[in-house]
């Protein structure tokens, strides 16, 4: 690690913005209070020979994670539509699949993790818990890693699949979707779900647990906006919470069409 190189600033991502920096071949970031949880993952995963997540390198004098830096690009806004394809999407959740065959070795006892979702949820694996657009990096049109697992706690895999579909298909009303997924929502959900590979058990119970996903999300972020969080505090400010609802409202309404997609 070479402290004195330049440090570039990395966009994308609201809880630490303008806070991660590249730094050579590293990545520099913000500590938590559950830090050691997040690097002992990271650690695990390297042991495992799991390439789709940073490696852990270490604290610098500036008391920051130091991380390996993943080539690549990451889906921030103006989404590009290479980034929007049913190619795309199929890699993402092919991805997801493999980070959670390469964590469910890993004991997570020994740490303190960030809030788990609800408990019915929880416990099976130590979910990423935001595989947003943003926290995927991509080679080509191909996603291969995911980064950001400050959010990462004991959960399970229909958990992240559930997240990850909601965002990604993207699963919300059709005037919240200006690209080129709109109208294809229920086609990308079931790519996604099929990709994946999930459970044929957990297929038809998957939509009660994308609406609670969402409502979890929400929550994180409301609290955090209400602690003084800057970046949050400015996502509520531009509607959030109108656009929370509605999409809340959607899953209510239209949870059959959702099942159906997946028959």
């Amino acid at each position: 690690m070479r402290d004195e190189e330049a440090e570039i600033l990395l966009v994308g991502g609201t809880a630490n913005r303008g806070q991660v920096v590249r730094v050579g071949d590293t990545v520099r970031r913000p500590q938590r209070p559950t830090s050691p949880a997040t690097h002992a993952l990271l650690r695990h995963l390297a042991d495992v020979g799991f390439t789709g997540a940073p490696r852990f390198l270490g604290i610098d004098k500036l008391d920051r994670e130091v991380l390996s830096y993943m080539p690549g690009t990451a889906v921030t806004p103006p989404f590009p539509e290479w980034a929007l394809t049913d190619e795309a999407l199929a890699s993402v959740a092919a991805l997801l699949r493999a980070y959670h065959r390469a964590v469910e070795t890993f004991d997570s006892s020994p740490y303190v993790w960030p809030p788990s979702p609800p408990d019915a949820f929880s416990g099976e694996l130590i979910s990423h818990n935001d595989v947003n657009l943003d926290n995927v990096v991509f080679r080509g049109d191909h996603a291969v890693a995911l980064i950001d697992f400050d959010l990462a706690s004991p959960g399970s895999r229909i958990w992240d699949v559930a997240g990850a579909a909601r965002l990604w298909a993207p699963l919300r009303p059709e005037h919240y979707i200006d690209d080129v997924r709109r109208a294809r929502v229920l086609a990308r959900f079931r790519l996604f779900v099929d990709g994946y590979g999930l459970a044929r058990e957990d297929r038809q119970r998957l939509v009660e647990v994308i609406r609670q996903n969402h409502n979890w999300s929400y929550d994180l972020m409301g609290s955090a906006a209400a602690n003084g969080h800057a970046g949050f505090s400015d996502y509520y400010a531009s509607g959030a919470l109108d656009r929370a609802a509605q999409t809340h409202q959607w899953y209510l309404d239209n949870g059959h069409v959702l099942r159906s997609a997946l028959v």
